[in-house]
C-alpha cells in the first residue's frame, strides 16, 4: 500500500508540472496501454486531482488508481479541440475505464448546398448524405446548442432558407413559384422566400456569399454591435433583453469552436460513397453472385510508430458506414517485425470466431486490404473456424486489383467502375480508422520523444 501511495505521489508531482493549457490526458497501465481518456480546460488542475490523497473518483473510476502507472497528455488549442480529441480517442481505442463510450455520438456540421440554384443552410450530423454532395461543409462544431442559436440569429440577418424544397431558377410563372405561398419565415423577415420567387438567383447568391464570408471571418463588427446593444439594455434596466443578447454573443463566439473536415475528426460521419446502390450492383455482377450484397466488412493492418501493429475492421450496410460496429485490434501474437499475414490471421480469428457461432451479424462479403498473400492468410484463419464466410476478396493498393478464390487471375476493373470505387472507399475507411489514433498522437508529438 505504501508503494502504491509513493507511485501516486510521483504522478501527482508530474501532473503539477504540466503546462497550464487545455488538453487531453491518457492514463496508462504498467504495460503502456491506455486505460482512460479525459479532457481538461487546465491540464495540471484536472490531472493532479486524480492523485491527491483525498481523491474520490466515484465507484467506477476509483479502482483505476490501483492500475494507473503513468499518463501522457495532448495539448490542444482550446477546450473545443480537447473535446473533439477526447471523443475521437475514446472511439478509436475503447479504454477500459471510460464507462460511457461515445461510438454513437457525433458532433454537428453546418452545410451550405452551393450546387443548388438557391443554396440552403442546414445543421446535420450526416454531412456525407448524398443530398449534400458538392456542398460547403463547416465543422464539426462542439456545441450543437450554440450552433443552432447562432443560426437562428444569423438567419434574421442573412435570410437564407433552411427548407428542403427543390427550387430551380426557371420562369417563376411557368413553374408556379410566383403563386406559391411561402412559409412563416418570410413574413417575419427571416427568409427571402426564393420558393415564391420573391428574390432573384443573383441577389440570393450575394446574400449567401456574404454569409459565408461572415462565417470565415472574425465577426468583430456584429459582436461589437451586440455588446453595445447589451450594455444599453443593462443601462435601461432591461435585464431580460440584456440576457438574451449575452446568450447571442456567446453563441456567435462559439462559431470559432470547430474543427475542420480535412482533419478527419469524425471519419465515420464524413466518409461515404456517393452511389452505393450502383456500386453494390456492379460489385455483385463482377463477383458473379446471384444474391445482392448488403453487409460488407473490411480488414486492414497498420504498422504504427514504435513497431506496434494494429488491425481495424469497418462495417458497411447498403454501402453506408455502420460506425458502432467499427473495431480496432492491437495485435498480440506477432512479436517484433511487421508480419501482415500473421496479423491478418489473428484479426480474422478474433473477429469471426464469435460471429461464426451466431452471436454477431455475419457479413455477406469480407474485403481484405492487400493482395493474394493477404487473401491466403485470411483463408488460413477461416479454415480453423467452424463457420465459413460467404465470400472473401482482397483489394491490392497499387494496382487496385481484386483477388478472389474463384479465379486464378486477379480481376482488373476500370478506374471508374462503380464496384471498384465502392471497394476503394470501404478499404480507405478501414485504413483511416486503423491509423487515426496514431495520427492524433503523432500530430501532437506525444510518442517517440
Amino acid at each position: 500500500m505504501t508503494h502504491r501511495r509513493d507511485k501516486l505521489d510521483q504522478l501527482l508531482a508530474k501532473a503539477r508540472e504540466l503546462p497550464k493549457t487545455p488538453g487531453v490526458y491518457l492514463m496508462k497501465d504498467a504495460q503502456g496501454r491506455v486505460i482512460y481518456v479525459g479532457k481538461a480546460g487546465n491540464l495540471p488542475n484536472r490531472v493532479s486531482s486524480y492523485f491527491i490523497p483525498s481523491a474520490d473518483l466515484g465507484p467506477k473510476k476509483q479502482s483505476m488508481l490501483g492500475v494507473v502507472d503513468d499518463f501522457d497528455i495532448i495539448e490542444c488549442e482550446g477546450e473545443w479541440e480537447a473535446l473533439l480529441t477526447e471523443n475521437r480517442l475514446i472511439k478509436d481505442i475503447h479504454p477500459r475505464f471510460n464507462a460511457r463510450l461515445t461510438d454513437d455520438k457525433t458532433f454537428p456540421y453546418l452545410v451550405i448546398t452551393l450546387r443548388d440554384d438557391f443554396p440552403g443552410v442546414y445543421i446535420t450530423r450526416e454531412p456525407s448524405n448524398p443530398e449534400f454532395k458538392g456542398a460547403k461543409v463547416l465543422g464539426p462544431f462542439t456545441s450543437s446548442g450554440a450552433l443552432r442559436e447562432a443560426m437562428q440569429l444569423l438567419q434574421r440577418v442573412f435570410k437564407f432558407r433552411t427548407c428542403h424544397l427543390e427550387i430551380n431558377d426557371t420562369d417563376p410563372k411557368q413553374d408556379g413559384r410566383a403563386y406559391f405561398r411561402p412559409c412563416l419565415l418570410h413574413p417575419i423577415k427571416q427568409c427571402t422566400a426564393p420558393c415564391a420567387a420573391k428574390i432573384s438567383k443573383a441577389a440570393y447568391r450575394e446574400d449567401i456569399d456574404r454569409f459565408i464570408r461572415f462565417l470565415e471571418s472574425k465577426r468583430s463588427v456584429m459582436l461589437r454591435e451586440l455588446r453595445n446593444e447589451m450594455e444599453q439594455a443593462s443601462k435601461d434596466l432591461a435585464f431580460e433583453r440584456a440576457a438574451v443578447l449575452r446568450d447571442q454573443i456567446k453563441a456567435i463566439e462559439k462559431l470559432d469552436e470547430r474543427g475542420k473536415k480535412s482533419q478527419g475528426w469524425q471519419p465515420e460521419a464524413e466518409t461515404f460513397y456517393s452511389d452505393p446502390t450502383k456500386g453494390l450492383e456492379s460489385l455483385r455482377k463482377t463477383l458473379g453472385r446471384d444474391e445482392p450484397i448488403r453487409y460488407i466488412e473490411c480488414i486492414d493492418i497498420a504498422h504504427l510508430q514504435g513497431g506496434e501493429t494494429v488491425g481495424s475492421k469497418v462495417a458497411f450496410i447498403d454501402g453506408r458506414p455502420l460506425k458502432n460496429l467499427y473495431r480496432r485490434y492491437k495485435i498480440n501474437t506477432i512479436a517484433g517485425g511487421n508480419d501482415d499475414y500473421g496479423s491478418i490471421r489473428e484479426v480474422v480469428s478474433r473477429r469471426y470466431r464469435e460471429a461464426g457461432q451466431g452471436h454477431e451479424l455475419y457479413p455477406d462479403l469480407i474485403v481484405i486490404d492487400g493482395g493474394l498473400g493477404q487473401l491466403h492468410a485470411a483463408r488460413d484463419a477461416f479454415d480453423q473456424l467452424d463457420m465459413k464466410p460467404p465470400q472473401v476478396i482482397a483489394l491490392a493498393k497499387k494496382e487496385e486489383l481484386i483477388y478472389t478464390e474463384q479465379k486464378r487471375e486477379p480481376i482488373h476493373l476500370a478506374r471508374n467502375n462503380a464496384g471498384l470505387k465502392l471497394c476503394q472507399a470501404i478499404r480507405d475507411e478501414a485504413h483511416r480508422f486503423a491509423q487515426h489514433y496514431h495520427h492524433i498522437l503523432r500530430r501532437k508529438k506525444v510518442i517517440g520523444e
